[in-house]
């Protein structure tokens, strides 16, 4: 049970002693990390040091990216997710804290032996090449420029609801001709998919925008004063 849901102390003020946050995470290195009893990694340990900073209260609890999104939206508990990138649909319905990371510029993850997919391109000539198949998660944001990208350029899309690694395994299979991830994932994804590194082509954009900033995305029943606390300890 550690591995899955984790009681993490912390001292709470008198406001939000009857309440702690959940605060929901999905392994995925390097953001996130389960190390000894522990959450680690780019965005796990940030978000982890402002809860116990902040003197918030929290427990964690290990939740499929959907299921977190959908939780959030549903405004029914205290619910915190941890990586999550800003966009206005989300704005809507939850909070954000100040961010947490912001990721090196994005890059097109395609098998080797497609050649169609060319290291050096324009993002716009990518997304708008008709002959090419973009591999999307359902409800997953790209960030603002990418999304913006590709509501504009309309690429065809195959979109799934599943994780990394099965989305890897879908383009290695060739039912898709490429995904967008932020390069820092790269190298964990390749291990946990249990591929070798010469069966991925990593294609980097000639005009890729910079990298978007990640938050710890919370509903709205997560009350202000708890984010303006999260905030004043986010470095």
């Amino acid at each position: 049970m550690l591995r899955w849901t984790l009681l993490i102390s912390g001292l709470l003020s008198p406001a939000l002693a009857f309440a702690q946050i959940a605060l929901h995470y999905n392994e995925r290195p390097p953001y996130l990390v389960l190390k000894d009893g522990q959450l680690t990694g780019l965005t796990g340990s940030p978000a982890v040091a402002a809860f116990k900073a902040a003197g918030i209260g929290f427990t964690l609890h290990f939740t499929p990216t959907a299921r977190q999104l959908a939780m959030i939206k549903d405004n029914v508990g205290m619910d915190c997710g941890i990586g999550w990138f800003k966009n206005e649909e989300r704005e809507v319905f939850a909070r954000f804290t100040k961010p947490i990371y912001q990721d090196r510029p994005q890059i097109a993850l395609a098998a080797a032996r497609n050649s169609k997919v060319k290291d050096g391109a324009t993002v716009e000539s990518v997304l708008g090449n008709k002959g090419l198949t973009l591999l999307v998660k359902q409800g997953y944001s790209y960030g603002k420029t990418l999304d913006a990208l590709i509501t504009r350029l309309q690429p065809v899309q195959h979109a799934v609801a599943v994780e990394n690694v099965q989305m890897l395994k879908i383009i290695l299979a060739e039912r898709a001709d490429y995904m967008l991830i932020a390069p820092e994932e790269v190298d964990g994804l390749i291990a946990a998919s249990d591929v070798s590194s010469a069966e991925i082509r990593k294609a980097s954009f000639s005009n890729a925008p910079n990298g978007e900033n990640r938050y710890i995305l919370c509903s709205k029943n997560v009350p202000d004063e708890t984010i303006s606390k999260l905030n004043s300890v986010i470095k």
